[in-house]
């Protein structure tokens, strides 16, 4: 893997396991799209809700060539559950990000 994985921890301690989870997930984008510069995971144990337990928040910097791409509304109660949401939110990003490259989005006529 070329890409350099960021990871921080806020609010919690950190975990070789989502470390490991992390990087696992960003060797798969590196797979699937290659050109990626740098990649910065946050993960937070965010504020303790009345009816809810205490929700996990991941934000994604995803830096590319000419791009950034940031994924950073990602919530749930379960830790995996949220980082994979929010890699699955990136990886859609930059399949749009990659087609337009490709010139494969279709452009309107004026």
């Amino acid at each position: 893997m070329k890409t350099p994985v960021h990871l921080q921890f806020r609010g919690m301690e950190e975990s070789e396991s989502l470390h490991a989870h992390a990087v696992s997930h960003v060797s798969r984008l590196e797979d699937a799209f290659g050109a990626m510069m740098s990649c910065r995971v946050s993960i937070e144990q965010l504020q303790k809700h009345r009816h809810q337990g205490r929700p996990y928040g991941v934000v994604i910097d995803l830096t590319l060539p000419g791009h950034e791409l940031t994924v950073n509304r990602i919530q749930n109660e379960d830790v995996y559950v949220a980082m994979r949401d929010a890699f699955d939110a990136i990886y859609r990003q930059l399949e749009t990000v990659v087609q337009k490259r490709r010139g494969q989005i279709k452009h309107h006529a004026s």
